[in-house]
């Protein structure tokens, strides 16, 4: 704005970070129909006021732009309806859980629990039926992995979903078989790409399962969206939807739940037709607001490392020759790709293994070969196990790696957890290359995967800078950390790029939504171990405050 206007909300006295190079530091703000105006000193910051303006003083408190979550499956969410597993580490822990609850629930038709380890299997395998039977009875079970791709049914559950030998292909997974009867384990995989799914989602609505009904998805979108907010995340990627799923969005719009903004991506799953294309391309024409916009693919090139499906180069530490499998062979997918850029989708693509990435990162290289070079933000979603062959290709590729701090911190990926047990100690200069992709030149967007890890950015900027556990501790693969700018930008201008939001969102800078956070501490200034624990004090979007702590 070129001159001064009475400001609706005019923010002063505060360290503003604004993560924009041509002015770095600031001390003031104001704010005019929902942007921002100025950017400035104190003392220019009268200039700006007006009767009727809204003040913050930030009392010398540091001001970031709204955190953007790259990442965040704040539909699919935590549910307090399940027995919570979350830092359960041994079978009898679990058990033990699910008993307590069971006996405070004596009328559930139902046993649904979530984010069970899979360190707390006994032995490196993979949880049975028989595992869970002594606990739950004959009343059904599900429980479903802290990463959500996994799910382990009981008896009783095996029985009502109709999984039997000659019915392992399902709606929902992938069932396990003994490989000696060749009866269903009680385990089933590929629960993220099938079981999250459109199809999926309704197979398990209907056989019954209460917890993919949809009231129970509402409760858990409105619950994390209230979570988003709170911790000062001012825009969520939302990175897996249905068609279905965008109902859910509309009825939080209109219960003043939405306060975040939302990008939703649609799910392509393997059997998507073109003309399933055409209608995400019309979604996205009618979503395409700064407050909710629809327009992504999420896609999987392959799984998890933790109960070894994710691709890998060389086999699994252990498993003889096995390595993993890609969800579709290299050439399809590559073709696939091509097609969609040529479309002009912007993919999102899950690779954690190192052979899964690579698959992608020539899958692009193919689109670019194919269609000319054009300014598509791929995004590879997670970029876990890296081979340092790879790690110039993402620049040289203009593909984002869209990473998730937290989930290599030690206690969760590192020595003794199955992550870096079933990699091995020789590949473990490969994960999590933070520092190595930023030194390369790439994008890095960061984010949280809630509900698989912590949503609070403070967590996952402490573990970027650090590598430690949350409590303290030994860090782990310290070569691969960043500093706490880089990761704030992460958080910010790396995620608003990453998402075709750098003119709009990511700094603050005038003529930008005024989406900021005003921090209980100065993350850029304080040791390390007290970044966990600062708090979103006042949370702003579109110049309205919409959170104060407490």
């Amino acid at each position: 704005m070129s001159r001064p206007v009475p400001a609706d909300l005019l923010l002063t006295g505060a360290r503003i970070h604004t993560v924009d190079p041509d002015l770095p530091e600031a001390e003031a703000l104001a704010v005019y129909d929902g942007r921002i105006a100025w950017v400035g000193s104190d003392a220019d910051a009268e200039e700006w006021a007006g009767p009727r303006t809204e003040r913050i003083d930030a009392g010398g408190k540091l001001v970031l732009p709204g955190f953007i979550d790259a990442h965040n499956h704040v539909r699919l969410g935590s549910d307090d309806a399940c027995v919570q597993l979350a830092g359960v580490r041994t079978l009898e822990g679990i058990l033990d859980r699910i008993g307590e609850w069971r006996e405070a629930h004596p009328d559930a038709a139902w046993i649904e629990a979530e984010a069970f380890d899979y360190s707390a299997i006994p032995g490196g395998r993979m949880p049975t039926a028989a595992d869970l039977d002594p606990a739950t009875g004959d009343l059904p079970a599900i429980v479903l992995s802290y990463d959500v791709h996994t799910a382990w049914l009981n008896t009783a559950a095996l029985r009502r979903l109709g999984v039997t030998r000659t019915r392992t292909d399902l709606p929902f997974g992938t069932a396990a078989v003994d490989p000696g009867t060749g009866e269903p384990t009680g385990f089933v995989t590929d629960f993220a790409v099938k079981g999250l799914s459109r199809d999926g989602h309704r197979a398990l609505r209907d056989l019954g399962v209460p917890w993919a009904s949809v009231d129970r998805q509402y409760g858990r979108l409105a619950k994390s969206l209230d979570d988003a907010i709170g911790y000062g995340i001012t825009t969520v990627v939302e990175p897996q939807n249905s068609l279905d799923d965008l109902e859910l969005y509309e009825r939080a719009r209109a219960e003043g739940r939405l306060r975040s903004r939302i990008v939703a991506a649609l799910f392509h799953p393997r059997g998507t037709t073109e003309e399933d294309l055409d209608l995400f391309a019309a979604t996205a024409r009618v979503y395409a607001g700064d407050r909710l916009r629809v327009g992504p693919l999420k896609l999987y090139i392959d799984d998890v490392v933790e109960p070894r499906t994710a691709a890998l180069l060389e086999p699994y530490t252990g498993c003889g020759a096995h390595r993993g499998e890609t969800f579709y062979p290299a050439e399809e997918f590559a073709e696939l790709l091509a097609g969609l850029d040529a479309r002009g989708f912007q993919c999102f693509v899950h690779a954690t293994g190192d052979r899964g990435i690579r698959t992608v990162l020539d899958a692009v290289a193919r689109a670019r070969e194919v269609n000319g070079p054009r300014d598509a933000r791929h995004q590879v979603v997670h970029v876990e196990c890296l081979d340092p062959a790879d790690v110039p290709r993402f620049a040289a590729l203009g593909v984002v790696a869209c990473m998730q701090p937290r989930h290599c911190a030690p206690e969760i990926a590192g020595p003794g957890q199955d992550w870096a047990e079933n990699v091995g100690e020789e590949r473990w200069h490969k994960a999590w290359p933070m520092r190595s992709l930023h030194e390369a030149g790439a994008v890095l967007a960061f984010s949280s995967d809630w509900n698989v890890a912590e949503m609070d950015p403070m967590i996952g900027i402490y573990t970027a800078v650090t590598r430690r556990p949350l409590g303290g501790g030994e860090p782990w693969q310290p070569g691969e950390t960043v500093d706490v700018a880089t990761a704030v930008h992460g958080y910010t201008m790396g995620s608003a790029y990453a998402n075709f939001l750098e003119a709009d969102r990511g700094s603050l800078t005038a003529g930008k939504a005024a989406d900021f956070v005003v921090l209980s501490r100065d993350i850029l200034a304080v040791p390390a171990e007290l970044i966990p624990g600062t708090v979103a004090e006042t949370v702003v979007v579109a110049g309205e405050v919409v959170h104060r702590h407490g």
